[in-house]
């Protein structure tokens, strides 16, 4: 008779992933369907854009390169065995793998004080959005954690995680590549599959729709001139809106009114002179 913790290494190694794939698939699409414009990751630089930049952008190269990192291991585990085998080689991968991870997570934890320290900030933050950042906090964190403490996560990654995805690609899931995996890499994968699965529910839906010219176009000149220039400026224009909808909605001139009346003042001069 199957142990309890069989059917709990099932659940989570086999049933989750499908289940997390089949939620993004289908409500991602429903949600496309249904509320296209609400594929955002809804920017909140506008509220406050100081600290904006150290969390955005050192997460964003981070995430980016890990998750590059991932799925080239994913694709071509033999290789990534073959340069593993050179220790020199292996150094620079792992300690490349790291740094970039660490990159997100400052990013993260940056992202999280933002919104905390914040009054505005934390009036636009939802419970979802909080629930996606404790969960991205965890998958960082997770994954940094086995780099340093596990080691050589490029290679038992190519060697065991990249034949368990396989498995589940293939619609033959093999779990057994993982249920003797420490307890953090485990921690990494269901928190991943439970990631993938909500993310048709949250901000990270953006990925799906990532502005890719971005990546070619020429750059844009953006200039800031802070909010005295800019509230002058829009005063200004105020006023000279007004203005103008003043002279449009004004009546004619009196002048107007006596050039108009002076000839009939001259015929009338001229009748009474022709009776005297």
């Amino acid at each position: 008779m199957d142990s309890p913790q069989h059917y709990l290494d099932v659940f989570l190694f086999v049933a989750l992933p499908y289940v997390a794939l089949f939620s993004f698939f289908i409500f991602s699409i429903h949600r496309y369907r249904t509320q296209r414009f609400s594929y955002s990751s809804l920017s909140s630089q506008l509220l406050e854009n100081q600290d904006h930049f150290w969390a955005v952008v050192p997460f964003h190269y981070g995430i980016l390169v890990v998750l590059a990192g991932h799925v080239v291991a994913f694709l071509i585990p033999r290789q990534i065995l073959a340069w593993n085998s050179n220790p020199l080689r292996l150094y620079v991968l792992e300690f490349t793998a790291l740094v970039f991870g660490l990159l997100a997570l400052i990013g993260v934890l940056a992202g999280i004080g933002r919104r905390l320290a914040f009054k505005n900030l934390r009036k636009v933050t939802s419970p979802m959005d909080w629930v996606v950042f404790s969960l991205l906090l965890v998958q960082i964190a997770a994954g940094v954690y086995i780099a340093v403490f596990a080691g050589w996560g490029s290679s038992w990654f190519a060697a065991s995680a990249a034949p368990y995805l396989w498995s589940l690609v293939e619609f033959h899931p093999d779990s057994s590549f993982i249920v003797g995996m420490p307890w953090a890499v485990k921690l990494h994968i269901v928190n991943a599959s439970i990631l993938i699965g909500l993310v048709p529910f949250t901000r990270l839906v953006h990925i799906l729709v990532v502005p890719n010219p971005y990546l070619w176009r020429k750059p844009q000149v953006v200039r800031w001139y802070g909010h005295t220039i800019l509230r002058s400026e829009a005063m200004r224009a105020r006023a000279a809106k007004a203005q103008a909808e003043a002279l449009t909605a004004a009546p004619a001139p009196e002048l107007s009114t006596a050039q108009n009346s002076q000839p009939l003042v001259s015929s009338e001069l001229a009748g009474r002179e022709s009776r005297a």
